[in-house]
């Protein structure tokens, strides 16, 4: 095996064997030229080495930004073949595969319900009691201890089309709580971290609907008042529900930024509490992956894309490399398109090789349709011989397949 130092990459190379980073996770094939932005990515996750069983056979110094371009464009040079003349029945690629009968759909739902519940009692005047949150994040810790990647895979879903604010809260919640253990903290502190997650934007209460559910664009004044809400959550926490000062600190200050261009104080840096910087994180993840009024979802893959770009402007890097990890480069429940022209779904994920996850096969190489009563498990870690070529949405799939 060959170890090359990764300050020694040049875009344009290209190496007779398969190119390994630590894991043995894959960074580029055999006989394919090495991009600018896979050796960003070995940047930001501070990878010094890289490994092969081949040589480098060429280095084209001409090389130019045409395969990033031709990334982009989404332009595959792997042909899928027809597919026989049938349709393709459209459960195979709902992301939570319609599993509102199962128990953990009914338990993530019921998370969902009794905050909604909350909200809409406080928003009628009636009292909140911190006890109800409290008691909330005792169930969705235990819970996401039981689910925590069918619960991802509902996230990544977004198939719950009401109840956005509490579903939103929850949903940062989830991934917060995830983080948090991921980082090791303290029990205590995880469980303040999901209360704060849970309540983070509930001064969004005290706004107007018109300006909340607002589909165009927002005024000057308008988008000064929705950044008031961090101010509004605070005062709700510690004047209305005495909440503890942790609870408190994620509250004000989830939209102050890594680079101090946040608000409402611009805090710098680790004088951000590190549970508004999880929070932070886990929200702008969430709000990428979900439909809202005003646009439409992203795929998982380019919400985690997304983040790993930010280049310690908005987030506290080390908690984008632990979001990272945790989710997947390519996250539970998303379908993507491997080299040899398969379509396949994410179903479980290695931390140490976040490109090589565990994925079930939906379509083969050859256009045939599975049978989901006796799937087709592919370990990508296991089987060097494929790997992901591209992440998909579930809608350009299914027209495809139509």
């Amino acid at each position: 095996m060959n170890l090359i130092y990764t300050s020694d990459l040049k875009p344009g190379q290209i190496f007779s064997e398969h190119v390994y980073t630590i894991g043995d996770n894959l960074l580029v094939p055999a006989f394919t030229q090495l991009r600018q932005k896979d050796i960003d990515l070995l940047l930001t996750w501070d990878i010094k080495t890289v490994n092969t069983e081949g040589s480098l056979i060429e280095a084209d110094e001409e090389y130019t930004e045409l395969e990033d371009a031709i990334d982009s464009a989404h332009i595959d040079s792997v042909q899928v073949p027809t597919p026989p003349p049938q349709k393709i029945d459209a459960i195979k690629f709902s992301i939570s595969d319609v599993r509102q009968n199962s128990g953990p759909y009914r338990t993530y739902k019921n998370l969902i319900d009794k905050l909604d519940n909350a909200f809409t009692l406080f928003k009628s005047g009636d009292d909140l009691e911190m006890r109800t949150i409290d008691n909330i994040c005792i169930q969705l810790l235990q819970d996401l201890r039981e689910h925590p990647d069918s619960f991802v895979g509902f996230i990544l879903g977004g198939e719950i089309s009401s109840q956005e604010l509490a579903k939103s809260s929850v949903n940062t919640a989830i991934l917060s709580a995830l983080t948090a253990q991921e980082l090791r903290l303290p029990n205590h502190k995880i469980h303040n971290i999901v209360a704060g997650a849970l309540l983070h934007d509930i001064g969004m209460l005290r706004l107007s609907r018109g300006i909340t559910e607002k589909k165009g664009g927002l005024s000057e004044a308008e988008l000064e008042q929705i950044k008031s809400h961090p101010i509004h959550t605070s005062r709700i926490v510690t004047k209305e529900l005495y909440g503890p000062r942790e609870v408190n600190l994620i509250a004000l200050q989830h939209h102050e930024r890594w680079d101090g261009q946040g608000y409402p104080d611009k805090l710098t840096g680790m004088a951000i509490d590190i549970g508004a910087r999880i929070v932070s994180v886990a929200d702008a993840f969430e709000a990428m992956v979900s439909k809202k009024s005003y646009r439409n979802s992203i795929i998982g893959y380019q919400a985690i894309k997304n983040l790993l770009a930010d280049n310690a402007r908005r987030f506290d890097p080390s908690v984008i490399i632990t979001f990272t990890k945790i989710i997947g480069i390519y996250p539970i429940n998303s379908i993507v398109r491997l080299n040899n022209g398969s379509v396949t779904r994410v179903i479980n994920i290695h931390t140490s090789a976040p490109m090589r996850p565990v994925v079930q096969l939906l379509v083969d190489e050859n256009g045939r349709f599975s049978d989901s009563r006796n799937p087709v498990i592919i370990d990508l870690l296991a089987d060097k011989t494929l790997f992901i070529k591209e992440a998909v949405a579930k809608k350009e799939i299914l027209d495809q397949y139509a």
